[in-house]
């Protein structure tokens, strides 16, 4: 029997005769692609080992270029990815402090504000106020009284009550018909105070440094004034015993 032309022997030898072959095909693929690259008029002469070699070096250049591309690429979408997530919390805490200085300064404004309307408040009940004084003393001095006792204690007691001293009719008239019997012009010549220089005038008997003392803005500077004389009397009486009340002899 003839011999098998695949025995094992043979294919060992086969197979290598095949590698040997299959690598031909490849390099003669490789020529005619480089071949095709060359003008007509070049020389076209390569060795063996320059034409299988050379698309196995290039291919290799080429990955590690595609490669460094790559990590390139990467780092620098790495980057940007960093710097848009710093600028994006630089934003947000940018806004966040805007946003509290804008708060607080809101709220400055606010209490400022309401320290200016308080005050505003407190200026206008004041004017209120002394307008209300104001107009109760114009209503006390313009207000029609009698031009006797009876007018000058009526007119004294408005006054009074405008300005918050205390007092009564009847104890107003009890003291001026005890001190001057009603006579505004009466003068106590012969006391202690007439001795020092200082005597006492006009209805409740009042010398002129306690009349100077006491005297009631809206009144006459004359101590004989029987309006003034009462009241700055009165003033000083509320200021001593608590009201003209309260008095029953000399004071």
């Amino acid at each position: 029997m003839p011999k098998n032309p695949f025995t094992r022997g043979h294919r060992r030898e086969l197979s290598k005769r095949h590698k040997i072959a299959v690598a031909g095909v490849a390099t003669l693929g490789a020529a005619a692609v480089v071949f095709s690259a060359v003008p007509g008029n070049a020389e076209t002469t390569t060795s063996e080992a320059t034409v299988s070699s050379a698309p196995v070096k290039y291919s290799s250049e080429q990955l590690k270029s595609r490669q460094a591309d790559v990590s390139e690429q990467l780092a620098a979408k790495a980057l940007q990815s960093k710097a848009a997530a710093e600028a994006k919390a630089a934003k947000a805490h940018a806004e966040a402090k805007a946003k509290a200085k804008a708060a607080a300064a809101a709220k400055k404004k606010a209490a400022h504000a309401a320290a200016a309307k308080k005050a505003a408040q407190a200026r206008k009940a004041k004017a209120a106020s002394r307008a209300a004084h104001r107009a109760k003393l114009k209503a006390a001095v313009h207000k029609s009284y009698a031009n006797n006792l009876d007018g000058w204690i009526k007119e004294s007691l408005d006054i009074m009550k405008a300005k918050g001293i205390p007092g009564s009719y009847n104890g107003l008239h009890r003291n001026i018909i005890r001190e001057s019997s009603g006579n505004p012009n009466a003068i106590n010549n012969w006391d202690i105070n007439a001795i020092n220089g200082i005597p006492s005038k006009g209805l409740l008997q009042v010398i002129p440094p306690t009349f100077k003392a006491y005297h009631v803005p809206g009144t006459s500077w004359n101590i004989y004034d029987p309006v003034a004389n009462i009241t700055a009397a009165a003033n000083y009486a509320a200021d001593k015993y608590g009201s003209m009340d309260n008095v029953n002899s000399a004071y």
